[in-house]
Formats: structure tokens, C-alpha cells, sequence
């Protein structure tokens, strides 16, 4: 039989590039893995396809259902290519806290929208919790499951692969992982993978700030999307996260600027979150030593934003 190759067989296998001229001299190797190259221009593709898949396998998601979840725009928009793909329909609840290129992107999938308003658009702890509240009573209705990727256990194992990959791509040469925390899925999955091949890994988890709950700290306002949810995510586990790292707000956006002018890596602000984290690991690891960290995903989504229109 004619194997046929669907856009979802193109999630994964992204490049690993190293950071030439923002890593610290005389500090470790820094190495991003450009999850923007997947179908979507996400991390969220790895999530999306296993969650499905396997919810379809559990007969949870039945033939032509409808995939419900609430999102900052990032893990929506890649269900919405998965569920398009596989036939299924979507919809997402969605607040105007979030970038307007997600809520067209998602659009242009085919998911359908709730909107839940923002206090000045502002990521708070009430508004996730509300867009949680109204994910919940959608999925009641006939046909609709919902994703709930807080609490889906499902969730890490998307990530495993990214781990693998990294390990591979570095022959083997990772000393440590930085990466940004929503609902703990990626950074759990990808530490995983690394210490079945090397235990001693060390696993840092970055947040915002201004809402450093990972941290003890009481939650707050800040404007780093698709990490820092004010509360801590259900499927945490710190025991296996050696450090938690804040970043501010205002230095992912000049982060993500640098990446970009700097670089050439053209990256969201929980990707400069995760750089600017992965320059204080590198210099305190000094040479001979590689951290390794992800592009989550494209600046394409935060033109509308400040992001790219502040001074650098």
C-alpha cells in the first residue's frame, strides 16, 4: 500500500543551533533547539498530535468530535492543525490578553472561540482560572472532549521525543536544561528523556517574576505568554527540577529582541525567558560544558504586540 505523509508526520525532528554570539566568553556552549520549525512554528506540535492520538486511541475523542481546551494561542492553534489533519473539529477558549495573530491563526484552522476578557490584558491567576471555568462547561456538551492539558498525564510524554533529539543532535553532550514552566509538560518530558542517558542532567525551570509561584512567591500580573499561570500547575513535580530561575517581563521582550537582531533567531518572549535563564547557567558552569534550551516558538506571532516594537 502507497504510504501517504500528513502534515502531523512533519511535527518533530527540529534543528539544534548554538548561540555564537550572546553566550557568555568564557562560559558554557549554549544550544537552542528551533522548535519554531514545526508545522505550526511551535513546541506545542509534539503536545497536540499525542494528546489526540492517544485520546482517540481511549476512545475519549470520538470519529469527527470536537477537541475543546483553553489556551494563551500557542497550544491551541497546534491542536487546531492536528485535529484539522485528523479530522477532528475545535474549540478554544481564548482571552484578548493574548497576541491577535494567535486568535487569526487559530481562526484560519477552523477552531471556533470563546473569549474570556483580560483585566487590561493582563496574565493574571483569575483569568486563567476563568478560561479554565468555561473550557469545563463547553466540554459537557455531546461529541466534545476536552484536552484539559493541565491534568492530562498524556501531556509529558509529547515531549520525549524533544529530549531524544536533543541528546542526539549533541552527541551526547548536555550538562543541563533550561526551560520555561506552563504546565510543566515540556520541561518534565524533555528532563526525562536527557537523564535516561544521563541522570546528572541538571533541570532548571524558569518563570516570570512579577508571578513567581514555582518559587513561593504570591502570584501576579506579567506579560510573558504561554508560561507563569499564578498557580501552581497540577502535574508539577519539583523533585525533578534542580532550580527555579525569574526572569522579568522586561527582560524576556529585550531577550527575544536580541535573539532576533543578534541571532537571527526570530522567538517569543518565553524563548528570551528561557535565554536569559540559560546565560546566568552557562556562566556559572564556565567552559567545556553545554546548556541547552528551546526556541518554544515564532516572533511571527508577537508582531502585534510591543514585543518587536520597543527600543532593543
Amino acid at each position: 500500500m502507497e504510504h501517504r505523509t500528513s502534515v502531523v508526520d512533519a511535527i518533530g525532528n527540529t534543528p539544534i543551533v548554538e548561540l555564537l554570539h550572546i553566550a557568555p566568553p568564557g562560559g558554557a556552549r549554549i544550544v537552542a533547539k528551533l522548535e519554531s520549525a514545526n508545522p505550526t512554528g511551535s513546541m506545542k506540535d509534539r503536545l497536540a498530535r499525542t494528546i489526540i492520538e492517544r485520546a482517540a486511541d481511549k476512545g475519549l475523542l470520538e470519529p469527527g468530535g470536537t477537541v475543546v481546551e483553553y489556551t494563551a494561542g500557542t497550544t491551541g492553534i497546534s491542536l487546531a492543525l492536528v485535529a484539522g489533519a485528523l479530522g477532528y473539529r475545535t474549540h478554544f477558549v481564548f482571552s484578548d490578553a493574548f497576541s491577535a495573530e494567535k486568535r487569526w491563526t487559530m481562526r484560519a484552522y477552523g477552531a471556533q472561540l470563546t473569549d474570556v476578557r483580560s483585566d487590561g490584558q493582563r496574565i493574571t491567576k483569575e483569568l486563567i482560572e476563568a478560561m479554565i471555568a468555561k473550557a469545563a462547561e463547553i466540554s459537557e456538551q455531546p461529541g466534545h472532549w476536552w484536552a484539559d492539558q493541565l491534568r492530562n498525564e498524556d501531556g509529558a510524554d509529547g515531549y520525549l521525543g524533544l529530549g531524544d533529539e536533543i541528546w542526539a543532535q549533541t552527541n551526547g553532550r548536555v550538562d543541563a536544561l533550561v526551560h520555561s514552566v506552563s504546565t510543566a509538560h515540556s520541561i518534565h518530558g524533555i528532563g526525562r528523556a536527557l537523564r535516561r542517558h544521563r541522570p546528572d542532567v541538571q533541570v532548571v525551570a524558569v518563570e516570570p517574576a512579577e508571578s513567581a509561584v514555582l518559587s513561593g512567591q504570591p502570584p501576579g500580573a506579567h506579560k510573558i505568554e504561554g508560561i507563569g499561570l499564578g498557580f501552581l500547575p497540577p502535574l508539577w513535580h519539583p523533585e525533578e527540577v534542580d532550580e527555579v530561575m525569574a526572569v522579568s517581563t522586561a527582560d524576556a521582550k529585550q531577550m527575544a529582541r536580541r535573539l532576533a537582531k543578534e541571532e537571527a533567531i526570530f522567538a517569543g518572549t518565553s524563548t528570551g525567558a528561557n535565554v536569559v535563564a540559560a546565560l546566568r547557567v552557562a556562566e556559572r558552569l564556565g567552559p567545556d560544558r553545554t546548556v541547552a534550551t528551546v526556541v518554544v516558538d515564532s516572533g511571527l506571532r508577537y508582531l502585534s504586540t510591543d514585543v518587536f516594537r520597543d527600543p532593543a
